[in-house]
């Protein structure tokens, strides 16, 4: 069960803190609503708490999982299939998943991609989306700040060989 003090990740938006939680009457309805910190741009997002696991909110990766997410990072990419319009339909599904492995992945392919051949407008913007959704989360998993997280991101990619 989410509290208050939890670090949690709000697919789509990254990882932030729960500030607490608030009582809000919307259209004759009382619902209790987490308020949700989110470090990038002092954003509060307020979150149905009855729908949290619906909309996948979750705990941060633990510490143990990085290791894991440092193997994706590190693996060869896949190969892009299709249009850049399809390959950007099917990485935004994956980032949609709220996964840090699939969010991963989609920032090694799409990292690797723009090396070899440069990456659309499209592509590109959801690239900086899918790192800061995974720089925010990291950053918190390694208990770090986000220049900290996204070193090491880099490093790890740095170490993938095409």
């Amino acid at each position: 069960m989410l509290q208050v003090g939890d670090q949690v990740v709000y697919p789509m938006h990254g990882a932030g803190e729960i500030a607490g939680i608030e009582e809000c009457e919307i259209m004759g309805q009382v619902k209790a609503y987490f308020i949700l910190q989110m470090p990038v741009g002092g954003i509060r997002i307020m979150i149905p708490t009855d729908n949290a696991d619906g909309i996948g909110l979750r705990q941060i990766s633990p510490l143990a999982d990085i290791e894991q997410v440092a193997k994706v990072l590190q693996e060869a990419p896949e190969k892009p299939l299709g249009s850049w319009n399809k390959r950007f339909h099917n990485n935004l599904n994956r980032l949609k998943t709220g996964d840090i492995l699939e969010v991963a992945a989609v920032i090694r392919n799409l990292i690797l991609q723009d090396k070899r051949k440069r990456i659309s407008g499209g592509e590109k913007r959801l690239l900086d989306l899918a790192k800061q959704i995974f720089i925010s989360e990291l950053s918190f998993a390694l208990s770090n700040t986000a220049d900290y997280a996204e070193a090491w991101m880099m490093e790890k990619l740095d170490k993938n060989s095409l």
